[in-house]
C-alpha cells in the first residue's frame, strides 16, 4: 500500500523519502509547492498543507500508513488534530509520528506539550503507531557555525547534564524502517515508543572540546545562560519562537536529554550499523568551510 509522508521537504523528510524509495515503497508526499519538491518521478506529489482539508482528503485517499511530522509553528497542534482526524476518516490506522525526546516531561516547552498531546490522540483514537522521540538534531548546529568559526565560541546553552544529539539521517532511516514494518504487516501492530538518540551524550564543554580538536584551535563554551540565545534567535525567527527555544534550552540545562539504558543499543540494532556522531558532523562542516 501507499505511504503518505508529511514534512517531506525538511531535513528529516528529504532523507525519509529517499530511504522509502530505496526500499521500493509506494510513496506519496503532501507539499505546498510541487514545483520546488524535486522528488524522484516514482514519488506521487499532492499539493496542499495540513490545514487544507480538501487537500488532506485527496492526500489520504488510498493510504494505509502515515508519517506525520508537524514543524514548530503557532498552529502546530491544530495541524496535528486535523491531520489525525482526517486520517481516521479515511480509514488510515497505521502511523509513525515524529515527536520529541521527553515529550511527556518537558510540558512547559510549547512544542513538547503539543507533541505529547498528539501522542495522546494516537493512543486514545486507537491508531497503531510508532512514536519516534528524537533528541537534539546534530544538524541544528549548522546555524551556529559562523559563531564557532569566526568567534571561537560554541554558543548553544547545552549545559552539563548531557544531550544525546542525533543525526537527521538516522532519524529518517529509523522512520523508514518503522513505516515499512507497519505498512507491510498483515494486521495492526501494537503501538510503541522509540527514543532516537546519538551515540554520545554531550555537554557544552565536550562540544567545545570537539570543535577545538576539529579546528586545531581553542573553542570556548559560551555557557549555560540562555538569555543571549533567545536574543540572537529573535533576529532569525518570530519572537514567540525564539522564546520557546529559550525555554527548551533551559530544559537542556536543567535536565539534559539523557538516554535510557538500552536506547543506543536499540538504535544500533534497528539500523544494523553504527550511529552517525557529532564528531563526524563537525569534521564535515569544517572541511566545507
Amino acid at each position: 500500500m501507499t505511504i503518505l509522508v508529511t514534512g517531506s521537504t525538511g531535513r528529516v523528510g528529504r532523507h525519509l523519502v529517499d530511504q522509502l524509495v530505496a526500499r521500493n515503497a509506494d510513496v506519496r508526499v503532501l507539499v505546498r509547492d510541487p514545483a520546488k519538491a524535486g522528488f524522484p518521478s516514482a514519488v506521487e506529489v499532492v499539493q496542499g498543507e495540513l490545514l487544507d482539508i480538501d487537500a488532506l482528503r485527496r492526500a489520504f485517499k488510498g493510504i494505509r500508513t502515515l508519517f506525520l511530522l508537524n514543524a514548530v509553528a503557532g498552529d502546530e497542534f491544530t495541524q496535528a488534530i486535523i491531520a489525525l482526524n482526517i486520517a481516521r476518516e479515511a480509514g488510515v490506522e497505521r502511523v509513525v509520528y515524529l515527536s520529541v525526546f521527553d515529550a511527556d516531561k518537558a510540558v512547559n516547552v510549547p512544542h513538547f506539550a503539543v507533541k505529547f498531546g498528539a501522542e495522546r490522540m494516537l493512543d486514545v483514537m486507537g491508531f497503531s503507531a510508532t512514536i519516534l522521540r528524537p533528541a537534539y538534531f546534530i544538524d541544528n548546529d549548522v546555524m551556529v557555525k559562523d559563531v564557532i568559526f569566526s568567534h571561537g565560541v560554541y554558543p548553544m546553552p547545552i549545559g552539563s547534564k548531557g544531550v544525546a544529539m542525533i543525526d537527521a539521517r538516522d532519524i529518517a532511516e529509523v522512520a523508514a524502517i518503522e513505516l515499512i514494518r507497519r505498512d507491510r504487516a498483515a494486521e495492526k501492530l501494537p503501538s510503541e515508543t522509540i527514543n532516537l538518540v546519538g551515540p554520545d551524550t554531550l555537554t557544552g564543554e565536550k562540544l567545545a572540546a570537539i570543535w577545538s580538536e576539529t579546528l586545531g584551535r581553542p573553542i570556548a563554551y559560551g555557557g549555560d545562560d540562555p538569555s543571549g540565545f533567545e536574543q540572537n534567535f529573535a533576529n532569525m525567527m518570530p519572537r514567540w519562537m525564539a522564546y520557546e527555544m529559550r525555554v527548551m534550552a533551559e530544559r537542556w540545562v536543567s535536565d539534559g536529554m539523557v538516554p535510557q539504558v538500552g536506547d543506543v543499543a536499540r538504535m544500533t540494532q534497528i539500523l544494523g550499523r553504527p550511529l552517525h556522531s557529532y564528531r563526524e558532523f563537525a569534521s564535515k562542516l569544517a572541511a566545507s568551510a
